[in-house]
């Protein structure tokens, strides 16, 4: 199997972990953890539409995958008490796809479409036209002879969700009504979400083997639920089912999850900028080949989260380690690293 698919720390998922999640999804605002901030507008807006018995408004979810876009588009349509139809961008390539689907949806129904940036742009400009008019133009007949038929579509809210809110061009980014950014969560609020699951699918798991999962899930409920899956095997096989400090350490050392949420992947990165390198600037496409990588896997996945932690920096002349990588490495940092304004002066490694 590849990195991106069989790599235990991947916010993303496949069709048999959103399976799994069904289970441990909330259904309601208020046994949402985490997001106070969203949860309490959405709750505000909601609330309004329910008073004026109208469909909400169209609302846009962005965010880093796995913090919880599609549980809040469920618990939107279970709040609103509304049928929601799912689909995604990459299935609406043609225009004609999207007007088939808006063309059957009922007076309040709900479409979620993830990874809306995805959607290609016919699809795109027709969405415009029914987000704001609730109509669609059917094109009947072909060359100059073709001919171009409103079709009145029933009122119904769009729930949108990005990981990459920045590639929706302006118009369609105006058209929703609302706009949520999601943020990671912190470690008491990991903590909360693992100690629900674990009564969900019956788990006895210790406070502190809890505490442990929570802090290096990474910030991510869905990282989070999966490595309790992970340290419940260990313990079934080790310990009749019991999760204690041990169990859990035990099982995430063998998974290969630091403390603090690296894994082979990013420490693999880390090292090789550090100690290949000598803390950079070195180029994308370099460091890859250094690891034995493509340069796309370590963009998405194991980049994003060595900034956030503060490990390592893209510049313009490539990335570099910063003193904080040095030290999580147990290295100090050599005298006469540059400092990031000097990199924009600092010609890069790359191929």
């Amino acid at each position: 199997m590849s990195e991106e698919s069989d790599r235990i720390l991947d916010p993303s998922s496949d069709q048999v972990e959103r399976m799994q999640e069904l289970a441990l999804r909330p259904k309601s605002l208020k046994e949402f953890v985490g997001q106070e901030r969203v949860s309490k507008q959405l709750d505000l807006l909601l609330s309004a539409a329910r008073n004026r018995n109208s469909p909400a408004d169209h609302v846009l979810l962005s965010g880093p995958p796995g913090l919880g876009k599609t549980t809040l588009a469920m618990i939107i349509a279970e709040e609103m008490g509304a049928p929601i139809r799912i689909t995604s961008g990459p299935a609406i390539q043609h225009a004609g796809d999207l007007a088939s689907i808006l063309s059957s949806l009922t007076e309040g129904e709900i479409l979620f479409l993830d990874e809306i940036h995805r959607m290609s742009r016919p699809a795109e400009e027709l969405l415009y036209l029914a987000m704001e008019d609730f109509r669609v133009d059917v094109i009947v007949g072909k060359g100059a002879g073709a001919t171009s038929i409103p079709l009145d579509l029933p009122h119904f809210t769009l729930i949108g969700a990005t990981t990459r809110a920045g590639l929706l061009p302006s118009p369609l980014r105006d058209r929703f009504g609302f706009t949520a950014q999601l943020d990671f969560y912190d470690d008491l609020e990991i903590s909360t979400i693992v100690s629900r699951s674990a009564r969900l699918i019956d788990i006895d798991i210790s406070t502190e083997a809890v505490s442990e999962l929570g802090s290096r899930s990474r910030g991510t409920p869905r990282v989070a639920n999966r490595l309790l899956r992970r340290v419940r095997d260990y313990a079934q096989v080790h310990s009749n089912g019991k999760v204690g400090i041990s169990e859990a350490k035990a099982a995430l050392e063998m998974y290969e999850v630091d403390p603090i949420g690296l894994d082979r992947l990013d420490r693999g990165v880390l090292e090789a900028l550090v100690k290949r390198f000598n803390g950079g600037p070195v180029g994308i496409s370099t460091l890859a080949m250094a690891i034995g990588e493509e340069s796309e896997t370590i963009e998405s996945l194991a980049e994003p989260f060595l900034v956030r932690m503060g490990f390592i920096s893209r510049t313009p002349r490539g990335r570099v380690a910063t003193p904080a990588g040095f030290e999580h490495l147990g290295l100090k940092a050599p005298i006469g690293t540059p400092n990031l304004a000097a990199l924009f002066d600092t010609p890069s490694l790359d191929a």
